[in-house]
């Protein structure tokens, strides 16, 4: 799916998000935007070229402050995953470092203290940007980013939720609303100030399928595939809900059939 937006029609919603966070009152969150996305609905299914460069979106934006605790790189390339080869899997885990455990000495670390790493593997996860929690609030004015692996699960809108607040940026402050110091204004986040950046960019990646990034494309893909980190089997689960519902409608046609048989003599 590719969005774009006219100028004007860009325009307008501009003015119009002001308008609306002005009648929301100080600091109350706008309602999510309403989006479409093709995981949605009972038959939703995965968008595997979504996926594919929400993936991108996610390692080359999203990663520097974000962890994926609950993903491993094993997944990328399992059935109802973006679609990778086991082969470009193994590369993917193989971009990242992820701690080692002893070597053959019983050691840790190296003789400078840092710790031993290694080259990831299909069974290890992604490993998070900051050793610890910490070191991850030290490099965000405070701030701790979240874990990224179920966000839409553990947010009210999810996906919209989650759609709304990289695309919520750069809008003007109602007047008489002052955006705390070291803050961004973002009207659908909860007291209207929040402490992540704008994360996304016209351009922010560059998709091998040529498909244009503009900051709406990157948010809808990356929501995809976070969409699809918090629930993997999504598809798996809609095909057996679907098959539960076909043999419970033929099973009580069953039981309507045999009830008129059984009956049929008493009258």
């Amino acid at each position: 799916m590719r969005i774009s937006l006219p100028l004007g029609l860009a325009l307008a919603a501009t003015l119009a998000t002001g308008a609306l966070a002005a009648e929301a009152g100080p600091g109350h969150a706008l309602p999510p935007k309403d989006v479409s996305f093709s995981f949605e609905g009972p038959f939703g299914t995965y968008d595997r070229g979504a996926l594919q460069r929400g993936f991108q979106v996610y390692k080359e934006v999203c990663s520097a402050c974000h962890s994926l605790n609950r993903v491993a790189f094993h997944a990328l390339a399992d059935e109802g995953g973006p679609g990778f080869t086991e082969a470009q899997a193994k590369a993917i885990a193989a971009g990242y470092k992820v701690p080692a455990g002893p070597n053959d000495k019983g050691e840790t670390t190296d003789a400078n203290g840092t710790p031993l790493t290694r080259l990831g593997i299909l069974a290890d996860h992604f490993p998070a940007p900051f050793p610890n929690d910490e070191a991850a609030r030290t490099a965000n004015n405070g701030a701790l980013p979240p874990d990224l692996s179920i966000i839409e699960k553990a947010r009210n809108g999810g996906a919209h939720y989650v759609y709304s607040i990289l695309t919520g940026f750069g809008e003007k402050p109602p007047a008489g609303f002052k955006v705390i110091d070291g803050k961004y204004y973002n009207p659908y986040f909860e007291g209207w100030n929040i402490s992540m950046p704008p994360p996304l960019n016209a351009n922010s990646v560059t998709y091998s399928d040529g498909t244009k990034a503009t900051v709406e494309q990157e948010a809808h893909d990356v929501v995809t595939f976070l969409a699809w980190a918090g629930e993997p089997k999504m598809e798996e689960r809609k095909r057996m809900g679907f098959g539960v519902m076909l043999f419970l409608i033929a099973f009580a046609g069953v039981l309507f059939l045999s009830y008129r048989k059984l009956w049929a003599d008493q009258h």
